[in-house]
Parts: C-alpha cells; structure tokens; sequence
C-alpha cells in the first residue's frame, strides 16, 4: 500500500486533474497526499462489531454439513469504505449490521491495517516452493488491499475520495466497464491474493458503472509444524453421522487451551505470536457454527491457559462463494443509497469469497469482497484435542482479538 498510499482522486473531475500523473492502470494519482494516522480510534468496538458480525453472517450462511470460510475483515472493510458514501438511511442499516461506531469505522480500519498487515506491497507467490523439516518457519504474510473501480468520465464525489485516500490509502482505477473493466478487476484481485482468487463477479449487471473491492491474504507457518508422524486413514464422522477417512496430523506439546460448557478450543500459534488459529471442538453432535458467537470467542480469548495437550488436526483445503446481497437482506440490509459515493448510485450486487489451505507446514487463506454500483442521474494433567467430527476454526490477529477468517470443517476430505 506505499504507492495506494499516495492514490488520491478528489480532483478526478475537477481542473486540477492536470496536476496530476496517470500510471499503470490507468489509476489517478496525486502527489503529496499522505494517509492519516489516527488518534485514538475505536479499534476495540469495530472489532467486536466484525466478530457479532461475522458470527451473525456465519449462522445465515454455513450449511452444518458443508466447509466454509468467509473473512469478517474483508467484509467489513469493503462496506466500511461504502459507508464513507452512504445516504443516512444506509449508513444507519451498515452501523446495525456492522457493528459500526457512532462516528464511522474509517478511522478504526485505518488503524487495525497498519497494526495488522505485514507488507503494503502485494504478497509474493511462489507456488512451487518445497518444505523441508530443516528449514525454519518464515514470517507471516499478512496483506489488506483496498480498490476503487470507475467507469472512464465518471464523477466522483471529492469528499469520498479524501476520505478513502487518507484513511484506506486507496485511490481510483478508471476502467471501461463496457470493454474488459471485469478482466482488470480481476487480474487485480488475483495479483493482491498470490494467485488464491481469479475471479471476483461471476458476471458484472451491464450497468455497473462503479465497483469497491476488498482483499486479505494471509500466509503464515506455524510457530511449530507438524513433522511427526501422522495417524493415516483415521474416521471423521460428519455431522450427519456419516464418515470419511482422512489423515490427521499429530502434535504433542504445550498449548494454550480452553474448555467450556460442551467444548474444547486450542490455541496454535503462527510464527511471530502475532497470529494465531483457534480450533473450536464441540461435543459430538454439536454445532461449530455455535462455538464462533462472540460470547465464546470471549471465553475462548479470556480463558486461555497453557495446558500439555494431545492434538489430532486434519489438513484441509476449500473455498466459500457467498452473494453478499441476498445474506446481508436477511440481515436486514434493505437501503441501498449511496449517494456520497456518486450521485445516483445505488448498490446492486456484493460477492465474497474466500479459501484456506490448513498443512502440516502452516496456513495460506485469502478473500476477496466486490461491491458493484450502478449509477442513475441523480501445566496440568494432559488433555486430547480430537478433531475428528466438525469443528469451527478462527484466524486471529492476537493483540486486536481482529477476525481475520472464521470456518467450519464438515469434511476435510471434500475440496471446493
């Protein structure tokens, strides 16, 4: 993000846009706008708002018998920076949903991304690389990226603009959405997920005229990697009681733990400490789906205690799609406004996806959300931690308690 940084288009339609510089893309940038750093932001409350958020979107959303994934931050952080051009009837809807403080989440994400990401650059891909037991964990590899996509000519409010280049450090890319706008949307969206996602709108409504995205790419190895010996064709038992065999990982250590009224949750941590999974067991029968409601996230975060553990993890590997637009009106997201943005505009289709990759080595997960606009005039006793029926997972930014992923394994045999 050093270059969106210095991304600023409040003077897109103005006659000041020839002080200005066009680059790759076709993106406006002005020089000397610098990002703000904020003074005491609510980081605390938009973070609570994510979790009962995501939980909410989770419970609407996953299936009990099938794998998913989904990125509260990304979310939240697309409809964050539409909320600095919603109409107040919007605004209000986003704040309820959200969990959004009184006075915007702009400020709060500003924040929680200088605090959380890793690299401003996209991340690198490097697909074939191969592990050895001898080599140590890398650092991880955390990247939030904003983007502003419009159509050539088209005005953009100056005040949303400013509020996006000094808060979200991200600026305007003018694209033809009568020509390959879709292709350049996505060739984005790929190159900031190391490759994880292509595709963001499986098919754009042909008068789309404005689209805001959001990406989070996480790569991170473990503090200490499964290399032992793992428990080959072991059961899984699915929630509708049926099984699969799968591998599981072992590892005997030391691990923070937690348990509560009818479940058990771990703490792995990434290298670093920064990072970290939580994996949340509930007893047999019992719903994962429970175990990510914001009062057991807390229990989870404020019952933490190292405890020699016997852990028995499966690899997994799948992807979430979701239409935003459909789960959010079940929420109650009805308002569609956003004329701060540009006059006229009006939301017309939210996607989200997402995918994780769970090895012996560590965790890669991306996600990608896209919101497409038309415009109108206008030390205890040993404990064992079996996964092996389906449990939920999240991927937590340690200091913030900041969901960056939450899931659930109904099957890790099953790719999707």
């Amino acid at each position: 993000m050093k270059v969106m940084r210095r991304l600023f288009t409040a003077l897109l339609a103005l006659a000041a846009l020839s002080a200005c510089a066009m680059t790759d893309s076709n993106v406006v940038v002005a020089e000397g706008v610098r990002r703000d750093t904020p003074v005491d932001p609510p980081v605390a409350e938009t973070v609570r708002g994510l979790t009962a958020f995501g939980h909410a979107l989770f419970a609407e959303t996953a299936a009990p018998g099938a794998n998913t994934v989904l990125s509260p931050l990304s979310i939240g952080y697309a409809f964050g920076m539409a909320r600095a051009g919603a109409a107040e009837s919007t605004a209000a809807e986003l704040d309820r949903i959200f969990g959004f403080p009184a006075q915007g989440p702009h400020t709060s994400f500003n924040a929680l991304t200088r605090r959380i990401v890793t690299t401003d650059d996209p991340p690198p891909t490097d697909p074939d690389a191969e592990r050895d037991a001898q080599d140590g964990p890398e650092p991880p590899v955390v990247a939030v990226a904003g983007g502003l996509f419009t159509q050539e000519g088209l005005r953009v409010e100056p005040g949303f603009l400013r509020t996006l280049a000094a808060q979200y450090g991200t600026g305007v890319r003018q694209v033809d959405f009568a020509g390959d706008a879709a292709e350049v949307i996505d060739a984005w969206a790929e190159r900031q997920t190391a490759g994880r996602i292509k595709k963001v709108f499986d098919r754009l409504d042909a008068q789309t005229r404005l689209v805001l995205a959001n990406t989070v790419y996480l790569k991170a190895d473990w503090k200490t990697p499964f290399t032992g010996s793992s428990e080959l064709n072991a059961v899984f038992t699915r929630a509708d009681g049926t099984t699969v065999r799968t591998e599981l990982m072992r590892r005997e250590d030391v691990f923070p733990y937690a348990a509560g009224p009818g479940w058990q949750a771990v703490e792995l941590r990434y290298a670093g400490d920064e990072l970290a999974m939580w994996v949340l067991l509930p007893r047999p029968g019992g719903s994962p789906a429970a175990l990510l409601a914001p009062e057991v996230m807390t229990q989870v975060a404020t019952g933490l205690r190292e405890r020699s553990v016997r852990l028995a993890l499966p690899r997994w590997d799948f992807s979430t799609s979701l239409d935003l637009a459909r789960s959010l009106g079940e929420l109650g997201l009805t308002q569609t406004d956003y004329p701060g943005i540009v006059e006229g505009a009006a939301l017309r289709q939210a996607v989200h996806r997402a995918t994780v990759t769970v090895d012996e080595w560590g965790t890669e997960a991306a996600a990608v959300t896209g919101l497409a606009f038309t415009v109108t005039a206008p030390a205890p006793a040993e404990t064992e931690v079996r996964a092996d029926r389906p449990f939920a997972f999240a991927i937590v930014h340690r200091p913030t308690l900041t969901p960056l992923f939450i899931g659930q394994v109904a099957d890790p045999t099953a790719k999707g």
